[in-house]
């Protein structure tokens, strides 16, 4: 080879390194300008721990700066934080988001029964440790489905720590038990094998994707990956007995909610209603009573099912966001972006 020849090779060797190092650095920034949720992502990712609260391991998933307002997002039946997996991507940028498995739920140690009482009263007591151990003093709420009844409990007797009531498909009120809960009611009224056996579906792998489907637009955006995780945790042995024991005591509930409504009568809290407007099981009758005692909430029917937030989380997001800047929860603007 030449000396000409090898010269020349040598520098259009170096205009192609300078040309794809040019393209990368040029790249790279734009997708993340363009795509805020890569951004925060990267900048707050979620972790994933285990605490032990009241003598069992608790797992969450954490993210977002700790000086900033903290969410606590308290997750539903059949599921587990793993529900919140895109939400605590998108508010981790500024909030502190907090999300923790139930025991016998998720990746959370799963007790034998003879040995915890599988209850909302003794769950709600789990969240306040979960709470207290992480030395968490004011919090808005998350509640969906089973966690209504376990965040109510632990607003009413701490009014003055809650910020914000973020509900999405959780009941209050008698109005929002409909057809849904017939078979539900008949085991509370007798809890037969029988009636019980009547229930086992809801927790097989057609009944999950069922409630995960039901309602929804576009099945093709629901990823089937949560009906398979949530079995993961139902299938464990002894979970059924659990899964039934939480069904009736889901009638403990109902009494009190006149107590929850009193509590949002005296103590207003600020609150958001994000509602899949075609669930069946917590239908979309049960979200307008909160307006008689929650005159100034902020309600929004979602065209979609019960677990609202696979096909509508980045609305749902752009609700929660919008709603704590108006109650001033929206961390101020950072230097950087005050001088632009």
């Amino acid at each position: 080879m030449s000396a000409e020849v090898s010269v020349m090779k040598n520098i259009l060797t170096s205009i192609a390194a300078i040309a794809l190092l040019t393209v990368a650095t040029a790249v790279l920034p734009l997708r993340a300008a363009d795509s805020p949720a890569v951004a925060a992502a990267a900048q707050h990712p979620t972790l994933y721990k285990t605490i032990e609260v009241n003598g069992f391991d608790i797992f969450y998933r954490e993210a977002g700066p700790k000086d900033k307002p903290t969410i606590l997002l308290l997750h539903g039946y059949p599921t587990s934080s793993h529900m919140f997996r895109n939400l605590i991507t998108d508010l981790s940028s500024d909030y502190h988001v907090l999300a923790p498995d139930y025991p016998g739920y998720g990746r959370s140690e799963q007790p034998p029964i003879a040995t915890f009482d599988y209850t909302f009263d003794n769950i709600a007591l789990i969240v306040e440790g979960f709470l207290e151990e992480l030395k968490i003093e004011k919090y808005s709420i998350y509640l969906m489905d089973y966690g209504a009844p376990i965040g109510f409990r632990i607003a009413a007797k701490y009014p003055k720590k809650v910020e914000a009531l973020i509900i999405q498909n959780g009941n209050a009120y008698d109005e929002g038990l409909l057809d849904f809960w017939i078979p539900i009611k008949k085991y509370w009224n007798n809890p037969t094998v029988e009636n019980g056996a009547a229930l086992e579906p809801f927790h097989k792998i057609d009944g999950l994707k069922w409630q995960y489907t039901h309602g929804v637009i576009d099945v093709s955006k629901i990823s089937p990956d949560n009906w398979h995780l949530d079995l993961s945790h139902l299938g464990r042995p002894e979970n059924g007995e659990i899964q039934l024991a939480m069904f009736y005591d889901y009638r403990t509930n109902v009494p009190l909610y006149p107590a929850w409504q009193k509590y949002f009568r005296d103590h207003q809290p600020p609150t958001l209603i994000v509602w899949g407007k075609n669930d069946i099981i917590f239908p979309a009758e049960g979200a307008h009573p909160y307006l008689r005692d929650l005159p100034k909430a902020e309600l929004h029917l979602l065209d979609t099912g019960h677990f609202a937030l696979e096909e509508e989380g980045v609305a749902i997001a752009g609700y929660i966001r919008a709603f704590l800047a108006k109650q001033k929860l929206q961390p101020p603007p950072t230097s950087a972006s005050s001088t632009n």
